[in-house]
């Protein structure tokens, strides 16, 4: 694999985000992702995954250079189907999913981080889903699952200011389960692991069963309408300036278009 590592010992499968220098998330490391998941969950041993990023970040976005490789709506729509559907089978997936979040969890990172069950952090982390700088939406489900964590209103300013919110915030918002000193989180959300993987795995599974009814067919509705306006936000000629502007390193300047 060229962007992931993983390992298991204690019942516990360890799967580090390898991109540098911002394990962005291209979607190359979106099919190894997919690959991996493959492999743990036939895996009788494996009862819990923590999954981190090496380096500075857990992982800081979507991979802005590849987007400038997609010519067509129906592509870049097509690319956030299928980040929406493997990050609806993390959510599925019948091992608990432990995200260990250090530096920073933006854009498709944190649409990531979302799909996992639980969310440590450190508390300095940066989260957020600064699409909007770059005349974007989120495409792999960040616009339902931010407010069903946050609230709708804490979400819209997240969106419409780019702005993000730290550790900390993230936890009294409800975005996080728990805040740690950076050099704690991986420790802290491995130890918890080994909590959950003490448990049946027949519970365990029926449990995150019962806890996806929480997803309504109106979230299904939202995330397919997310992947089509992705899409056609993604051909407007606001897009294309601020993917530009970005990797100019400027300030954009929108006109509506």
């Amino acid at each position: 694999m060229d962007y992931l590592k993983w390992s298991h010992q204690d019942n516990i499968a360890t799967i580090t985000i390898q991109r540098p220098p911002a394990n962005a998330l291209s979607s190359g490391l979106l099919r190894e992702l997919s690959g991996v998941l493959d492999e743990i969950e036939p895996n009788r041993e494996i009862r819990a995954i923590v999954i981190h990023g090496e380096g500075r970040f857990f992982s800081a976005g979507a991979d802005i250079k590849e987007f400038t490789t997609v010519s067509s709506s129906e592509g870049f729509a097509n690319l956030g189907k299928f980040g929406q559907d493997l990050f609806d089978r993390m959510e599925k997936f019948p091992k608990p999913i432990i995200a260990a979040i250090h530096g920073a969890a933006l854009g498709g990172g944190l649409e990531l981080a979302m799909a996992c069950h639980i969310r440590y952090v450190s508390e300095t982390a940066k989260l957020g889903l600064p699409e909007l700088q770059l005349g974007l939406i989120p495409g792999f489900a960040g616009t339902q699952r931010l407010p069903k964590y946050v609230g709708v209103a804490r979400a819209a300013e997240m969106l419409f200011t780019s702005e993000p919110i730290t550790g900390l915030e993230a936890v009294q918002h409800g975005l996080a389960n728990q805040a740690f000193p950076e050099n704690e989180v991986f420790e802290q959300a491995y130890k918890l692991a080994g909590k959950i993987a003490k448990k049946s795995p027949v519970s365990i599974s029926a449990s995150i069963q019962l806890l996806n009814y929480a997803k309504t067919e109106e979230f299904y509705k939202g995330t397919e309408k997310e992947a089509e306006l992705f899409g056609e936000v993604f051909v407007s000629k606001d897009a294309k300036e601020g993917i530009q502007a970005f990797l100019e390193k400027r300030e954009p300047n929108f006109t509506g278009e």
